[in-house]
């Protein structure tokens, strides 16, 4: 059995902030939130639990809550 290393974001402390590219110009501030997921999520190799809290962009975020990957608060 092989065993794949991936890196896990724990539950508590401070938020996470995911780095996210974008094609276009990098000078265009892009409105960002702290999110609560609500489901075990893989984002750019990195595995956040249930309860981890993620800095996403809102755009990103609206994507994620409509999926239903953020907990209800």
């Amino acid at each position: 059995m092989t065993t794949k290393n991936t890196k896990t974001a724990a539950p508590e402390g401070p938020a996470a902030e995911v780095e996210m590219t974008h094609a276009g110009s990098t000078a265009v501030r892009v409105p960002m939130e702290t999110i609560m997921l609500s489901n075990h999520l893989r984002i750019d190799g990195t595995d956040y639990l249930p309860g981890a809290k993620v800095r996403v962009t809102a755009d990103y975020a609206r994507r994620l809550r409509m999926q239903g990957y953020i907990a209800r608060t």
